[in-house]
C-alpha cells in the first residue's frame, strides 16, 4: 500500500510542468520529474543515490538548504538559487523548498527560471516590433517609390532642355541621388519580392561560403575560428536567404572591429526551445562572437530597426534584412553585448 501511494505520488509529479526534485535527508537524489532531467541535462536513473549538490560547481547552496532543512528552521521557503554547471551556462532559478513529513523522500524542490520569463518578454517584444517594423518599412517603401520616379524623370526632362553643362551637373546630382534611394527602397522591399527557394541546407556549407568571403574581404588581421557540431543534420530551408543572413551577421561583426580581431562561429543543437510559443524539440543554435568594442549602449535595444545603425555610413539594413530572413524560417536572431564580446545567436527549428 505504501509502494502505490508513493508511486503515485511520484507519477503525479512527473505530469508537472515544473521542474522537481526530491532529495533524502543526505542530500542524495531521489527523484527528479522530467522537466527538470531537460532542465539539468541529466537523467534520473543516472543521479539516483547520488548527491544533487555535485551536479554543480558549487554545491553550497544546496547544502545550506539541507542543513536549514535538518534543523528544522523551516517547513516550507522560497529563496533565488545562481547554480554553475559544469561546461555550461549557469542557472538563475526561483527554488521553492518544502520539508517532506511523509514521501517518498525528505526534501522536495521546484525550480522556476528567472530568466526565462525574461527571455520570453524580451522575445515577444522582439517579434512584435519586427513585425511593425516590417509593415512600416513596406509601407513608407512603396508611398517613396512613386514620387521617386517621377522626380527622376522630371531631373531627366530637365537636363534635355539645358544647355550649360554646369547646369546639366545639378541634373546629374538629382538623377544619382535618385538611383540611390532606390537602391536602398529596392533593399528594403527584397525580403517581400523574392520566393522563398527551399532545398535541403548544410549549415556547416553556409558558415563556410560566409567565412570565405568575408575572409576575402579581410585578408590581413581577422581570423574566423570554427567550433563547429558535426552531429548537425540537414534541414529544410533556403540557402541563400541564409547565406545572406549570417553574412551580414559576420560581415556588421568584422566592421565594427574594422577587420582586426577574432570571430567564432559556433554550431550546436538546441532541445526543447521555444520560439514565438512555439515549443521545438531541435532547433539549430547558431552563435557568432566577436571580441570587438561592442553594441552601443544606446542603440542595443533597437539593433535589429530599420536604418539603425552603431557604425559611421552604415545603411543600418544589414541586422534588419538578417531578422527577417531568420523569421521567415520560423527562427529568431538574440543579441548579447558588452565591451569585449558581443554575441548574435540565430535560433531556428529543426522540425
Amino acid at each position: 500500500m505504501r509502494n502505490e501511494r508513493r508511486r503515485s505520488l511520484l507519477d503525479a509529479l512527473d505530469l508537472l510542468a515544473r521542474p522537481v526534485v526530491v532529495l533524502d535527508a543526505q542530500g542524495n537524489s531521489v527523484f527528479l520529474n522530467q522537466a527538470a532531467e531537460q532542465l539539468f541535462e541529466v537523467s534520473a536513473r543516472i543521479v539516483a543515490g547520488q548527491p544533487f549538490a555535485r551536479l554543480f560547481v558549487d554545491g553550497n547552496p544546496i547544502e545550506q538548504l539541507l542543513d536549514e532543512a535538518r534543523a528544522r528552521r523551516f517547513d516550507e521557503t522560497r529563496t533565488d538559487l545562481r547554480l554553475a554547471r559544469f561546461g555550461r551556462e549557469p542557472l538563475h532559478l526561483l527554488t521553492s523548498v518544502s520539508v517532506l513529513e511523509s514521501g517518498p523522500g525528505d526534501l522536495l524542490l521546484e525550480f522556476a527560471e528567472l530568466d526565462k520569463r525574461w527571455r520570453v518578454d524580451r522575445e515577444e517584444h522582439l517579434l512584435g516590433s519586427a513585425q511593425a517594423n516590417r509593415e512600416l518599412v513596406r509601407n513608407l517603401a512603396h508611398e517613396i517609390k512613386n514620387p521617386l520616379g517621377g522626380i527622376r524623370g522630371a531631373a531627366q526632362l530637365l537636363e534635355t532642355e539645358l544647355a550649360s553643362p554646369a547646369l546639366r551637373e545639378y541634373t546629374q546630382v538629382i538623377i544619382k541621388e535618385a538611383d540611390r534611394l532606390q537602391s536602398l527602397v529596392d533593399r528594403l522591399l527584397a525580403p517581400h519580392r523574392q520566393p522563398r527557394m527551399v532545398g535541403d541546407v548544410n549549415i556547416h556549407e553556409v558558415c563556410e561560403r560566409v567565412r570565405m568571403v568575408v575572409l576575402a574581404e579581410y585578408p590581413h588581421g581577422l581570423s574566423i575560428r570554427r567550433d563547429y557540431d558535426a552531429s548537425l543534420p540537414e534541414f529544410r530551408g533556403d540557402r541563400e536567404q541564409l547565406i545572406q543572413a549570417l553574412l551580414n551577421l559576420v560581415r556588421n561583426a568584422a566592421q565594427s572591429m574594422k577587420g582586426q580581431g577574432e570571430i567564432v562561429l559556433r554550431t550546436r543543437i538546441a532541445r526543447q526551445v521555444t520560439i514565438a510559443r512555439q515549443r521545438w524539440k531541435l532547433a539549430l543554435d547558431l552563435h557568432v562572437i566577436d571580441d570587438g568594442p561592442g553594441v552601443p549602449e544606446e542603440i542595443r535595444d533597437r539593433i535589429f530597426f530599420p536604418l539603425v545603425s552603431g557604425r559611421e555610413g552604415g545603411s543600418g539594413l544589414g541586422l534588419t534584412l538578417a531578422q527577417t530572413f531568420v523569421q521567415q524560417h520560423g527562427g529568431l536572431i538574440e543579441c548579447e553585448s558588452e565591451p569585449g564580446r558581443t554575441d548574435f545567436r540565430m535560433l531556428v527549428p529543426l522540425p
